[in-house]
């Protein structure tokens, strides 16, 4: 029998593409779909990309900005909620899934006040502030750690991993060629990893090391980075935006990256062997948390932000390039963080909550 399922979750592509992922087992298995998000994130055009219908609310943030957009947030809130609750209204969804991020607010709040199973995704170490607040009121919370635990009713929580996009999980075959360092501070960029890289273009120059670079830029910095690489001399290509991230992945030897649940879940289901630099002011320091995980075990490297310069990149990449049972040891270790079924697991309990309620 088909189901309605309302699903939620933007602003950046650790938000979009897991729901995304979610939403095509459901979409396969015959159930109807609507997106909820906001014309600012990237959901506005990544969902309808992906052939999905979507509707938008407006949101904001109050986590990590001034004081005045605390405010304007609070003041479009009930707004924003009352949208949502008139789009569950008109929907009709026999359960919500949520993976996040500003517009996650007003939806689950709408999913609780309407009675709504709610199925949460709670991609990192420690919860955002969001799940924090509702996390007794879900349906089910689906966790990628276990140190997450303890925000959500025990029965009513499970460890199933982030979902991932199939393609991960079955790279292409990698190409000959040099040995390639794709760099990426996602979708955005990351103005620490951008800096860092452009000091080592020259190290790498002076070194002769037989090294390719893809680097993700973001929008940002995209042109004066782009300019500066190609005086370099050096092989690879800078871009702003990389829309097919597995084929990134099946062209590289070597990811240096932020640590977000997105890039960390993606990285483990490739088996990438990868040099992480967590956000350093990312909600209660949880890329760092995540970092950690996979350090921990030698499933990665990590360098702290403050620590990561033109020197610290080219030293820790050309110690992995010279060092191939190393590189073997963390493809290894991080597929134990990979969670093949985890979209399908997430379909089955969105299934499970639709024939409950």
């Amino acid at each position: 029998m088909p189901y309605s399922f309302l699903l939620t979750g933007g602003g950046t592509g650790g938000h979009v593409f897991p729901a995304l992922a979610v939403g095509r087992v459901l979409r396969d298995r015959g159930h109807k779909l609507l997106f909820a998000g906001t014309k600012e994130g990237m959901e506005a055009r990544l969902v309808p990309q992906a052939g999905f219908d979507m509707a938008f609310i407006r949101s904001g943030s109050f986590n990590r900005v001034g004081l005045r957009q605390r405010l304007r947030t609070a003041a479009f809130l009930p707004a924003s909620i009352f949208s949502a609750l008139r789009l569950l209204g008109k929907f009709r969804p026999h359960a919500v899934f949520s993976m996040g991020g500003y517009v996650a607010v007003p939806v689950t709040l709408a999913a609780i006040a309407r009675r709504v199973p709610l199925v949460v995704m709670e991609p990192n170490a420690v919860p955002g502030l969001a799940n924090r607040r509702i996390g007794r009121r879900v349906y089910r919370a689906l966790l990628a750690f276990p140190e997450a635990r303890r925000w959500f009713p025990p029965h009513a929580s499970e460890v199933t991993g982030l979902p991932v996009r199939r393609e991960f999980f079955h790279l292409a075959a990698r190409p000959p060629g040099p040995f390639t360092v794709l760099i990426t501070g996602g979708s955005r960029g990351a103005r620490t990893l951008n800096r860092a890289a452009r000091l080592s273009w020259p190290l790498f120059r002076a070194s002769g090391a037989p090294v390719r670079i893809l680097h993700q830029s973001g929008e940002a910095e995209h042109p004066a980075l782009a300019h500066e690489f190609a005086a370099s001399g050096l092989e690879g290509e800078v871009v702003p935006f990389l829309s097919d991230m597995a084929a990134a992945f099946a062209s590289a030897d070597l990811v240096v990256g932020r640590a977000g649940a997105g890039s960390v879940s993606e990285i483990a289901a490739a088996g990438m062997p990868s040099i992480l630099v967590p956000f350093p002011f990312a909600a209660d320091d949880h890329q760092r948390k995540n970092a950690e995980s996979l350090a921990r075990v030698g499933a990665a490297r990590l360098i702290l932000d403050q620590e990561l310069t033109g020197e610290t990149l080219f030293a820790t990449v050309e110690a992995l390039r010279k060092d191939p049972a190393a590189l073997r040891t963390m493809r290894e270790r991080v597929r134990a963080f990979a969670h093949p079924g985890a979209a399908e697991r997430a379909a089955e309990i969105l299934e499970g909550a639709a024939v409950g309620k």
